[in-house]
Parts: structure tokens; C-alpha cells; sequence
């Protein structure tokens, strides 16, 4: 191959790395305006990119709960259906079982009373096939927590209207209005004796499912296909609360933070191209620069530029290559972690999903490299925002014996392991070496549909303690 166009592909990528540092002095300052925002959105209702939601959770599972509760988790094109026998203090979870449904494409874009018509149907369906084992005689009305991870805009722990769909979905009819009053009336419809005892979103649950287990949890976090966080707050440092204090003295905020927007983040043209062309641009800067639904597309769009100003690629046709959104971000997990002498699987995935063949050592070098520099940029940016939660809560520098655990889900950072290990690598580097010594960062797979059986059964059992 002609020096000329290596020259040219390694400048291009070389441009593409400069533009995408992220030095520990630029993400403190990422760190700072995320509590900063933090801070602004707590003071009043639309007083920050970050909304800093209420979640109106106000009590997580301390791990005594008892009890036989269920969870329902609706966060895209399947949604599962679980049971959780709780065993108190030292049993925890004594049973499990879930289920997963596919939900038909005609019912994502159909009627409200069809979508969740259906979901009740298969939620009896579940339940008759687990309780023909059970003794249900006398029994208590079963509790549900619902995890449903579009936004809704909440009142109180068990009500939220949909502001609007997003992901494949869009019911017209179902927007404005409660989703828990609709779930209530199908599962009514069912002949199903079952009360929605909280809503939550994907973070909050999560937050819930690693606090069970660990109560110096402070923050659920998701990187998956999108990414969002929730942590615990002090209800009187939130000044836009309005109405009487929990007795708890905390209240979950769901923070949306995908929308987090600084001046100092290190944007691109290949993202700027990506932000105009999306279908919402201007918005979720924070999201499409570090999770899962993007990096793929990003360097995708700089796998095209060096491909048209070096012909590195040889004489292709590019309309693979020019094809939005084609190399997902699993591809370039996989190109990643190559190990193979000769970047086997490098080549394979390039002529699999962009028909590009006969690359050379050296270009497949650079195409690791690509998505090298995109998913580090994406960790880098991501721990940042870890480090302004702790920085918010005061927890950013050693104080004594506290230990504040971060719990993550998500596939991305359960799958891409260089993705997983740049991110704590870079939250131990922001924190400096004696505060790093009192945060952990732990995986808690499926924490959103675990999560909402478990705040059921916290706020069912918060219920009892007051009646009594």
C-alpha cells in the first residue's frame, strides 16, 4: 500500500485523538458542573439540563423485607415478568422466577389498552402458573413494583404520566396519561388481584437491588444502550420539594442526566455531525458521547472520513460504510478486545458488517485504535460523572471509614470489559489514592426488574410499620 495514503489514514486518526483527550484536569471540571447542575436542578423545576427528578421513593430495602412480591420491567421490545419470595434478614432472596415476553410489533404503535391489555394477560398467565404450586388460599393482594423506563413525570410513588415514548414505541393515546392507572385497569380486566405499590426507572431499581445488599450503596447508574443515574438525597437539600418531608429524611432523585451539557466536553465533528442528524439534536450530549447506542455510530463516521481521504480500504464501495448506525457498538467491543497475532477478528468483522476485505496489519491496527480512542474518551467522560455524584454528596475525598459503593448496570459495562476497567481505572485517578480507597464501583446485573419487586416490598413493609 502507498505510504502517501498511511500517511494520510494515520493523520486523520491522529486528528481524531487530539480532539478526544480528556486530561484529569478537564474531567475535575466535568465533575464539578455535573454537581454544580446537580445542585441547580434540586433548587427549582427546570433549573438545569440534569432534571433531577423525584422519584417519590423515599425508602430503599434495608434486606429484613418478608414477603412474596413481583416486579414488572418495560424498557423496550421485551418485558419480564419476575417473583421474588424475600426471606428477611437471613434468608434475602429465598426464590426467584421470571419471564421474559416478546411484545408484538403491532402493539408498539397500537392503542394503550392493547399494549397493556397484553402485558396484563401474560402477567396472569405468570402468576397462575406460579401460584398452581403455591397454597393461595388467604392470601394478602399481591404488590408490584413496575419498572417502565420512558419518561413519565411522577406525582407521588405510584402514579407518573408519560411525557413521551421513545425506542421503537409510539401509542399516541397512552401520552399524558397515567401508566400505573392503565396497568391497574388492565390487570382489573384480567380478574388479577394485584396492586402497583411503586413506578421507578431503570436507575432507581438498580440503586434498590444493590442496596439490598449493601447499604453503603449511594447510586445506581446505568451505561447500557442509553445511560441515566439515581443516588440518594437529603430531602432538605432539595429546595424545590414541596409538601410534608418523608420521615426517612431521604428521597431518591432520578437525575436524567443523559442531557448533561458542558462547553469543556470534548466534542468532535464526526459527534456534532452525529447530534444535527439525530432525532433530537441539541439534547443528550452527555448520552450520545458515552453510551452504548452511539460509540459504534462514532467511529463508523471516522472509519468513513479516513476511508475518503486515504483510500486506505482500497477501492470500495462505500455504501456500507456511509450506512448510519450499521457497526454497533458489540462490533467494536469485539475489534477491541482482538488478541489474535494478525487482528483476526478485526478483518472479520470489518468485511462481516461493512464489506470491507484485504485489509492489512497496519489498517487494522488503526481501526482498533478508532475504537480505542471512542470508548476511552466515553470512560473517561462516564467516571467523571460518577466523580460528580460523590463530589455532590461530599464524598470525593477521604472521609474516614465512610464507604460509598456506585452500583452499575448495563451492557456496556457488562460486556465491554476495556470500556469497565478505563472507567474505574479513571474514577480512582479523579478521587486521588487515599479517597479511591473508600468508593467501590460494583456490577449489579438485572438490577431493574429485581429493583422494583424490592421497592414493592419496602414500601409495602414501610405501610405496615406505620399502621402498627
Amino acid at each position: 500500500m502507498a505510504a502517501a495514503a498511511v500517511a494520510m489514514a494515520e493523520q486523520v486518526v491522529a486528528d481524531f485523538r487530539e480532539k478526544c483527550t480528556t486530561p484529569a484536569s478537564l474531567l475535575r471540571d466535568l465533575a464539578s458542573a455535573m454537581a454544580d447542575e446537580m445542585g441547580a436542578g434540586l433548587e427549582k423545576e427546570g433549573g438545569s439540563r440534569v432534571k433531577m427528578l423525584l422519584s417519590y421513593v423515599d425508602k430503599l430495602p434495608t434486606g429484613r423485607e418478608e414477603g412474596l412480591f413481583y416486579g414488572l420491567d418495560l424498557g423496550g421490545t421485551n418485558f419480564r415478568v419476575l417473583k421474588v419470595q424475600l426471606g428477611g434478614n437471613k434468608k434475602h432472596v429465598v426464590n426467584r422466577e421470571s419471564r421474559e415476553v416478546t411484545i408484538p410489533p403491532h402493539l408498539m404503535l397500537g392503542s394503550s389498552s392493547e399494549l397493556f391489555g397484553f402485558i396484563a394477560s401474560e402477567l396472569a398467565k405468570f402468576v397462575a402458573d406460579e401460584e398452581k404450586c403455591a397454597n393461595s388460599s388467604n392470601r394478602k393482594q399481591r404488590e408490584l413494583g413496575f419498572t417502565f423506563s420512558f419518561p413519565v413525570r411522577q406525582r407521588s410513588v405510584a402514579s407518573g404520566t408519560l411525557v413521551k415514548w421513545t425506542k421503537a414505541f409510539s401509542i399516541d393515546d397512552a401520552v399524558g396519561e397515567d401508566v400505573v392507572a392503565e396497568l391497574q385497569t388492565a390487570m382489573e380486566k384480567q380478574g388479577l388481584d394485584m396492586h402497583v405499590a411503586a413506578l421507578i426507572n431503570d436507575a432507581v431499581g438498580t440503586l434498590a437491588g444493590a442496596r439490598y445488599y449493601d447499604e453503603d450503596v449511594v447510586a445506581g447508574v446505568i451505561f447500557g444502550t442509553g445511560t441515566n443515574a439515581a443516588y440518594v438525597e437529603k430531602v432538605n437539600a432539595i429546595p424545590k420539594w414541596e409538601g410534608e418531608l418523608p420521615s426517612s429524611g431521604d428521597m431518591i432523585i432520578n437525575m436524567e442526566w443523559g442531557n448533561f451539557y458542558s462547553s469543556h466536553f470534548p466534542v468532535t465533528e464526526y459527534d456534532q455531525a452525529l447530534d444535527k442528524e439525530s432525532l433530537n439534536p441539541g439534547e443528550q450530549i452527555y448520552e450520545k458521547l458515552t453510551s452504548g447506542m452511539y460509540l459504534g455510530e462514532i467511529a463508523r463516521r471516522v472509519l468513513l472520513e479516513m476511508s475518503l481521504q486515504s483510500a486506505i480500504f482500497g477501492d470500495i464501495d462505500h455504501t456500507k460504510l456511509k450506512t448510519h448506525f450499521l457497526l454497533r457498538t458489540p462490533h467494536i467491543s469485539a475489534m477491541h478486545h482482538d488478541e489474535t497475532p494478525d487482528l483476526k477478528d478485526v478483518a472479520e468483522k470489518l468485511e462481516e458488517n461493512l464489506e470491507i476485505t484485504g485489509t492489512s496489519l497496519e489498517t487494522r491496527k488503526m481501526v482498533v485504535e478508532i475504537c480505542d480512542i471512542v470508548s476511552r474518551r466515553a470512560a473517561r467522560l462516564a467516571a467523571a460523572g460518577v466523580a460528580g455524584i460523590l463530589k455532590k454528596l461530599g464524598r470525593d475525598g477521604p472521609i474516614g471509614k465512610q464507604r460509598s459503593v456506585i452500583a452499575i448496570d448495563g451492557g456496556l459495562f457488562e460486556h465491554y470489559t476495556k470500556f469497565r476497567e478505563c472507567l474505574e481505572s479513571t474514577l480512582d485517578e479523579l478521587l486521588g489514592e487515599e479517597a479511591s480507597k473508600s468508593v467501590a464501583v460494583k456490577h449489579m446485573g438485572d438490577g431493574s426488574g429485581i429493583g422494583a419487586a424490592l421497592i414493592a416490598a419496602s414500601q409495602s413493609q414501610y405501610k405496615y410499620v406505620e399502621q402498627q
